[in-house]
C-alpha cells in the first residue's frame, strides 16, 4: 500500500486534546483502520495533553501509514522541556506508561524548535497482508464521531475488553442490550497481579519491620465480609473467622491504625492472635481491606508500631490505588476513549453549571436516558441543580417530577433509588412512562465530602448493566473532583477580583490639560491576584502655595510574583502612596520612605520596580510640568508631534534591595500633543518565541506609529500589540498609562 500522510495543528487549550482525538479517528477511518483507532485515540489523548500541560504551546498532530504500520506522532513547539512521567515527575494522568502498554514502539525526537512524540501500532490485517476489513461500525451501524464511545459493534468484539459494544450503542436504541459486563467488578481489582505483587511485598515488610509472628492482608467483600489475601508467618496458617466491616472497632471506622493487646479485639479474635496491630487500606475513600500484624504474645506491640504500621499502609494504598487504575485500563479498554474524554472535558471547564452540565450530557444516553445533577453545600438540603433527558420534549416533566420526589438520597453508596414513587399521582401522570423507569443514584464524593447526588434512569423493562453502573460510579468519581474544583475556583476568584479591585484606584481624575488613559490585564484566568498596579491621584495645593495650585500624583509599579505575597506588597505600596503625598512630601522622600518600609516587612517583602511622578500643569495651559523618579523600572517614553520618541528617566535602584538610597527626580516638560508613555516588563518583555516586544527599541517603533492619536488610542494601540506579539498568551501582567498633554 502506498504511504499516507495526514497532519494538522492545534492550539494550546483544553478543547484542543479532543480536537486531536476526533482528527485521528477521521483519519483512520478514512484509511479503513477503526480497528485500531480506540487505541490510537487514547495514546494521542495522553501526548496531546502532555504538550499543552507541560509543554504549553501548541502542537502538531501527524498520522503516517507505512510498512504495515500505523504511525502517530504528536509535536509541541518547546525541544527543551523534559517529558513527564506520571510516578516520578508528573502530578496526574497515565502519561507515557500507557503509551507503552498500548503501543508496538515509541520514541522522542528532538530538532532545534520543536520535540516529538511517537508511537506505533501494528496496521489491522498486516500479518496476513491482506487488507483489513471495514467493521461494521464503520459500514451499518452508527459510528464513534469523535464522543469517545469505542466503534466496535456487537458483531465484532473486541479483544482487550471483552465488551460486545460501545456505551449507548445498543440493538434498535435500547440502552441495555448489546452492553457487556466489565471482566472485573470494582472491587475485585485488587486481586490483580499487580496488585498480588504489591500486597506480598507489603506483608513481608510488615513482618520484618515489627518483628511479628505474622501478617496478612484482610480484604472487603461488596457484602462487608473481610476474607484472607495474601500472608506471611503464622498469619498464613491461621483459618480467618467470621470477620465484617461493621463488627470492627472505632479506629477502623474512622480510618486510623489502632493496637489490640488481647485477643478481645474483633480481628485478633478472627486470626486466633493473642495481640495486634492493624491498620485500614483505603481506595478512593472506601475501606478495601486491613493490614495487619500478629504475635502470639499479649502485648506485644505498641502505640508506636500501630503508628509505624499506619504508615506503611498509606504506601500500600497508594500502591494498590496504581494497580486498581492499571487494572482498569486493561479490564476497560474498551471504555478508556469514552472515559478519557469524559476526563478531559470536565477538566477542561472549572464552571461550576457548565460542569454539572456536562456531566448530565456524559452520561445520557450512553450510560441512561436520563440524567439529573443535585448539589449539597454543608447540612443544607440537596438541591435539583440539572436536568438532562434524552427526548427533550420529556425535560420539563421529568424536572417537575424530580421536584415533587422529594430530596435526593443522601446515600455514600451506587444505590437503586424509587424516590419517584412519592411523587403526588397528578406530577406522576403528567411525566407519563418517564414515573415508572428504573433509577439508580450514585453520591458525589470529592475530598471526603458528599456534595451532591447524580441520579439517573432508565425505561422501566431496560436493566442497568453492571458495566453501566461501574462506568457511572468511575464517572461520578471524576465528577464530583470537576464539581468540587470549579466550586474551589470560583470561590477563589471571587476572592482574588475582590483583593485585585482593592489594589487599584477607584476611578481616574480628571487633570486640565492633560488626558489619562490606563491598561490593566492581570495573568493568568482571574485565579490570581497580579503583581503589577497603577494609580492617578489629586495631591492637592502645594504647602504655603495658592489653594487654587492643585497638583496629582501618578505611579505604576511591579511587585516581584504574584499571589498573597505579592499583593501585600502591592497594597501597602499603593495606599502608603496616597499617604505620603497627602503630607506633601516629594516624589524621591515618598520612594524613601517606602522602601524603608519594604525592608521592614524583612522576609514577607518583595522586590518593586516603581515610576512615580507628581503633575502640575503649566501657567497659560501649555501642557503639564512632571517630576519624576524611576526605581528599577522600565523607562518611560516622550512622543513627539513630529513622531519623535526618547527616554526621560534615568535609571535608579528598586526598592526593598538596600537601604540609604538617595533618590531625585528628572522634570519632563510636556507641552501640547506630546504624549508619555508608562508600562510595567509584561510589555516590554512581552515573548514571541527567543523574541521580545522591546528588543531593538521595539516599543519605541511601536510609540512612534502612534503620533496624532489620543491617549485612550495610544493605550488601546499598545495594548492590542502586546497581545498580537506572539501566538502563546502572556504570562506576566501587563499595564501601562499614558498621559497626553491637550
Amino acid at each position: 500500500m502506498d504511504r499516507q500522510t495526514a497532519s494538522a495543528t492545534f492550539p494550546s487549550a483544553a478543547a484542543a486534546v479532543a480536537d486531536a482525538r476526533r482528527f485521528v479517528r477521521k483519519v483512520l477511518a478514512d484509511w479503513g483502520m477503526e480497528e485500531a483507532a480506540d487505541d490510537a485515540v487514547l495514546a494521542t489523548s495522553e501526548l496531546a495533553t502532555n504538550a499543552i500541560a507541560y509543554a504549553g504551546t501548541s502542537f502538531e498532530v501527524t498520522c503516517r501509514l507505512e510498512d504495515g504500520e500505523i504511525k502517530v506522532e504528536v509535536r509541541d513547539r518547546h525541544p527543551t522541556r523534559g517529558i513527564e512521567m506520571p510516578g516520578v515527575t508528573a502530578s496526574s494522568g497515565r502519561g507515557l506508561p500507557s503509551i507503552a502498554r498500548l503501543a508496538s514502539s515509541w520514541g522522542v525526537s528532538y530538532d532545534r524548535r520543536t520535540k516529538g512524540v511517537w508511537f506505533t501500532l501494528p496496521r489491522p490485517g498486516a500479518a496476513n497482508g491482506s487488507a483489513p476489513p471495514r467493521s461494521a461500525a464503520g459500514e451499518g451501524a452508527r459510528a464513534s464521531g469523535g464522543d469517545g464511545a469505542p466503534a466496535s459493534s456487537a458483531e465484532n468484539p473486541r479483544e482487550s475488553g471483552g465488551l460486545a459494544a460501545g456505551p449507548g450503542e445498543g440493538h434498535e436504541g435500547r440502552l441495555g442490550e448489546g452492553v457487556g459486563d466489565v471482566p472485573a467488578a470494582g472491587d475485585r481489582l485488587l486481586r490483580s497481579p499487580a496488585a498480588v505483587e504489591a500486597m506480598e511485598d507489603g506483608v513481608a515488610t510488615v513482618r520484618e519491620v515489627l518483628g511479628a509472628d505474622g501478617a496478612a492482608i484482610l480484604l472487603t467483600e461488596r457484602d462487608g465480609r473481610l476474607i484472607m489475601g495474601p500472608s506471611a508467618g503464622t498469619a498464613a496458617e491461621m483459618p480467618l473467622g467470621e470477620l465484617s466491616v461493621p463488627a470492627l472497632g472505632p479506629d477502623a471506622r474512622a480510618g486510623s491504625p489502632w493496637v489490640a493487646a488481647d485477643a478481645s479485639d474483633p480481628a485478633a479474635a478472627a486470626l486466633r492472635a493473642r495481640s495486634l496491630a492493624a491498620a485500614p487500606l483505603e481506595s478512593q475513600g472506601r475501606l478495601t481491606g486491613l493490614l495487619v500484624a500478629v504475635s502470639s504474645v499479649s502485648g506485644r506491640f505498641e502505640e508506636a508500631d500501630g503508628a509505624r504500621l499506619g504508615r506503611l499502609a498509606d504506601e500500600m494504598s497508594l500502591s494498590l490505588e496504581k494497580a486498581r487504575v492499571g487494572e482498569l485500563e486493561r479490564s476497560w479498554r474498551g471504555w478508556l476513549s469514552f472515559v478519557a474524554e469524559a476526563s478531559d472535558l470536565l477538566a477542561g471547564t472549572l464552571d461550576q453549571e457548565r460542569t454539572m452540565a456536562l456531566v448530565a450530557q456524559l452520561v445520557v444516553p450512553r450510560l441512561a436516558t436520563w440524567c439529573a445533577v443535585y448539589t449539597a453545600v454543608d447540612t443544607e438540603p440537596a438541591k435539583l441543580a440539572y436536568v438532562w433527558h434524552a427526548d427533550e420534549t420529556r425535560a420539563d416533566g421529568l424536572r417537575d417530577l424530580l421536584d415533587h420526589a422529594g430530596a435526593a438520597p443522601p446515600t455514600d453508596v451506587s444505590a437503586p433509588w424509587n424516590g419517584l414513587a412519592t411523587a403526588p399521582d397528578d406530577v406522576r401522570a403528567a411525566a407519563g412512562d418517564t414515573a415508572a423507569d428504573q433509577v439508580y443514584a450514585f453520591p458525589l464524593v470529592a475530598r471526603g465530602r458528599r456534595i451532591g447526588t447524580i441520579v439517573i434512569g432508565r425505561p422501566s423493562g431496560d436493566r442497568f448493566p453492571r458495566s453501566a453502573i461501574e462506568l457511572a460510579e468511575e464517572l461520578g468519581r471524576r465528577a464530583a473532583l470537576a464539581v468540587d474544583n470549579a466550586r474551589l475556583f470560583s470561590a477563589q476568584t471571587a476572592m482574588s477580583s475582590a483583593l485585585q479591585r482593592s489594589l487599584l484606584p477607584p476611578g481616574i481624575p480628571e487633570i486640565p490639560g492633560l488626558e489619562v488613559a490606563v491598561v490593566y490585564e492581570p495573568a493568568g484566568e482571574g485565579s490570581e491576584v497580579g503583581g503589577d498596579f497603577y494609580d492617578v491621584f489629586e495631591s492637592g495645593p502645594r504647602q504655603g502655595g495658592p489653594a487654587a495650585s492643585a497638583r496629582w500624583r501618578f505611579a505604576i509599579g511591579d511587585v516581584c510574583g504574584t499571589g498573597p505575597e505579592a499583593a501585600a506588597v502591592t497594597g501597602l505600596a499603593r495606599h502608603a502612596l496616597r499617604i505620603l503625598a497627602a503630607e506633601d512630601m516629594s516624589v524621591p522622600a515618598v520612594l524613601t520612605r517606602l522602601n524603608r518600609l519594604i525592608l521592614g516587612e524583612g522576609e514577607r517583602g518583595r522586590l518593586l520596580t516603581l515610576l512615580h511622578g507628581e503633575i502640575e500643569p503649566r501657567r497659560r495651559r501649555d501642557g503639564v510640568t512632571i517630576r519624576l523618579t524611576s526605581a528599577g523600572h522600565p523607562p518611560p517614553l516622550v512622543l513627539d508631534p513630529d513622531g519623535g520618541v526618547r527616554e526621560v528617566a534615568s535609571p535608579q535602584p528598586l526598592l526593598g534591595v538596600f537601604d540609604g538610597v538617595d533618590f531625585h527626580t528628572d522634570t519632563v516638560e510636556l507641552r501640547r500633543g506630546e504624549v508619555l508613555l508608562c508600562v510595567t516588563d509584561g510589555v516590554t518583555e512581552r515573548r514571541s518565541g527567543a523574541r521580545l516586544l522591546g528588543d531593538g527599541h521595539g516599543l519605541e517603533r511601536l510609540l512612534a506609529g502612534c503620533t496624532g492619536l489620543s491617549a485612550g488610542a495610544v493605550a488601546a494601540r499598545i495594548q492590542r500589540a502586546v497581545r498580537d506579539f506572539g501566538p502563546e498568551p502572556s504570562n506576566d501582567d501587563v499595564a501601562l498609562i499614558v498621559l497626553r498633554a491637550s
